[in-house]
């Protein structure tokens, strides 16, 4: 079994964030601060040495640690 590299935690973020959500929105949705946010995209932007949100959120999506599947589904198919 390989283990993730993001926490549950991050790949929540990072999953909210392909769905477009601002980082009040991805805060507010799992009840933790704007400045949290921020801290778990980082630590995962760190993790994956990318110097940007898009680089990672590309970079996650290449390794199968986030999917827009669920995402893409629900805004074309529904």
């Amino acid at each position: 079994m390989n283990k993730s590299i993001l926490t549950k935690r991050e790949k929540e973020v990072f999953n909210l964030l392909v769905q477009n959500k601002s980082t009040k929105e991805i805060a507010d949705k799992l009840f933790i601060s704007e400045k949290t946010v921020r801290n778990h995209i980082s630590n995962s932007m760190q993790k994956l040495g990318c110097k940007g949100r898009a680089g990672a959120v590309i970079e996650l999506l290449k390794l199968g640690e986030i999917s827009i599947e669920k995402w893409l589904y629900s805004h074309f198919f529904i």
